[in-house]
């Protein structure tokens, strides 16, 4: 059973059309929806992000463009700090391309989701919290304030954020390109020794400036986008359980269902037989 979510419950005045719902901490909270819109931006831990029963692993720089009809939820949240900017279209007066500012019902979901850059973060921080203040006053001026804000954050995002699985990112800061690296091969063994002779890094100093930013080590970052990644194949494709493994960086499928079982509480084998049995139910 999903929560919903109203308008009313966050926005000042029935003219206000935009609001930041700060979440630091994002405790887990469970499956819902609302009669608005949203971006979810995250500065800093992780966690897991259901997102329409498709799970995220989450950290710093994560972005998502959330509509009203989605479902999502968190799980698993670790001195995670997000931000939450709600907006209803339907009360915007400003005369802009809002379609391709905020990605809307009509854009798939893989389309709605993004990585943001460390340059990029430090920028937005600064918009996000002049944000924060303006949309909590209810006079005229300030709700064409708090639109006008929302479309220069929107303009900010456009410029700043990379598709998350991209090798490529201009200026990329050092942890930046690490976190590109897990991302793109989740398939492959991943030292970070030799990803950081390739980059001329200190590893010691990239595996703490990662603790900070993250709330985690790298080997438990990349087995939260194994396990998620195994997770989305096993409820949607028919491969088998070794291919599965495979797929996700695991040489051996009797660990990779040890590891699964860990972190899911019921095996590769248990967890696609929940999903076929929910979809026999529904058919």
């Amino acid at each position: 059973m999903s929560l919903k979510l109203n308008k009313n419950d966050f926005f000042l005045t029935g003219m206000n059309s935009v609001v930041v719902a700060e979440r630091h901490p994002q405790a887990d909270f469970p499956s819902h929806d609302h009669d608005f819109d949203e971006l979810v931006i995250v500065w800093r831990g992780n966690g897991v992000h259901i997102w329409n029963d498709i799970p995220y692993p989450i950290t710093c720089g994560d972005l998502f463009y959330i509509n009203a009809k989605d479902r999502h939820s968190y799980e698993s949240a670790n001195m995670l700090a997000l931000d939450n900017v709600l907006y209803c279209r339907e009360r915007f007066r400003l005369a802009a391309d809002w379609e391709q500012l905020l990605p809307g019902e009509d854009t798939p979901q893989g389309q709605r989701y993004w990585r943001l850059s460390t340059l990029g973060m430090s920028v937005l921080r600064d918009k996000v919290d002049e944000l924060a203040k303006e949309c909590m006053k209810s006079e005229a001026l300030s709700v064409q304030l708090s639109e006008a804000l929302l479309m220069q954050l929107s303009l900010l995002l456009l410029r700043f954020r990379h598709q998350p699985d991209s090798g490529v990112l201009p200026d990329a800061h050092q942890l930046d390109l690490l976190l590109m690296a897990l991302r793109a091969g989740i398939a492959e063994p991943f030292h970070l020794e030799t990803f950081c002779r390739q980059h001329k890094l200190n590893p010691r100093a990239l595996r703490a400036l990662f603790k900070q930013h993250t709330g985690m080590s790298v080997t438990h970052y990349l087995r939260q986008l194994r396990i998620c990644r195994a997770m989305s194949l096993l409820r949607y494709g028919n491969m088998t359980i070794s291919d599965v493994a495979a797929e996700c960086g695991f040489d051996d499928s009797n660990y990779f269902s040890v590891v699964f079982n860990r972190a899911c509480g019921v095996s590769p084998r248990d967890y696609r037989q929940r999903f076929t049995s929910q979809a026999g139910i529904a058919r």
